[in-house]
């Protein structure tokens, strides 16, 4: 193996995913995989599409159902990791996302937003999206040689509240303080070598945003052509764009980072518009 290669290795690590069934789980999962990792994709939707996509490319991978908002599933689903794998060394946090019922437009506003959707966008990205999956497989983690990683997903709307999305934008906001705040706690109270840390990306095309980002015609909505004046690099992005910054915040090159959220976003966070 040569020095880059092992610099960056993330080869038998065991990578446990939320939401393994999304555009950016499974792109990602597809890169550390082929990388060598040993993929573990979890979610309340069928899985089998994304496992039967990742053996295409020879990658060793196990499915479960998961709801990250329950607890117990999930701590029987890390007993079942265990059994299969005797450990996990990544978890990637990527279940979350919105819902209209939580985004004010034209003909709803602030005021009639119902609480029981801000409520449902909260508890799915920040106690489902993070901190739940972050307590079962933390824990497991605390019995690894060499540590392990978290790595949840942020949001641009973490650095600034997103016009519309407050549900969401709060989340993602909590999402990057919890980061943060986990890091510092594992590392003095447990071990150092358990790092975490959160990438924040910028406008990529899902199922989450699309009806915000085009029309029905698949042209930009204003929203959308907003979005790409204040991006400096003029485009969205594309999910295997996340990859290599996962990669290297999984293997020995980040060694020395924890509590950092990492923008993926064209320069979007960099510009004021002026």
């Amino acid at each position: 193996m040569s020095y880059i290669e092992e610099l960056f290795s993330v080869k038998d690590k065991v990578a446990v995913f939320t939401g393994g069934s999304g555009i950016l789980a499974g792109a990602i999962a597809k890169g550390l995989g082929k990388a060598g990792a040993k993929i573990v994709v979890t979610d309340i939707t069928s899985l089998e599409e994304r496992i039967e996509e990742l053996k295409k490319e020879g990658i060793e991978v196990e499915g479960y159902y998961m709801d990250v908002l329950n607890k117990k599933i999930v701590e029987e689903v890390a007993e079942r990791v265990k059994d299969r794998f005797g450990k996990v060394d990544i978890l990637l946090n990527a279940a979350g996302g919105n819902i209209p019922e939580a985004t004010t437009s034209k003909d709803v506003t602030f005021f009639d937003l119902p609480i029981e959707s801000l409520q449902k966008v909260v508890n799915l990205n920040l106690f489902g999206g993070a901190i739940i999956p972050s307590q079962v497989f933390g824990k497991m983690m605390l019995e690894n040689k060499d540590g392990g990683v978290i790595i949840n997903f942020s949001s641009m709307a973490s650095f600034r509240p997103l016009t519309r999305t407050i549900g969401y934008s709060a989340a993602k906001a909590a999402v990057s303080n919890f980061t943060q705040w986990l890091a510092v706690y594992i590392a003095q109270e447990y071990s150092p070598k358990i790092r975490v840390n959160a990438i924040a990306p910028g406008f990529l095309l899902t199922k989450q945003n699309r009806f915000l980002l085009l029309d029905e015609k698949g042209n930009l909505t204003p929203r959308g052509q907003a979005i790409i004046n204040h991006t400096p690099m003029g485009r969205f992005g594309e999910p295997e764009e996340l990859i290599g910054t996962i990669i290297w915040l999984s293997s020995p090159a980040s060694s020395f980072v924890t509590g950092a959220v990492i923008p993926i976003d064209g320069g979007f966070n960099a510009y004021s518009g002026v």
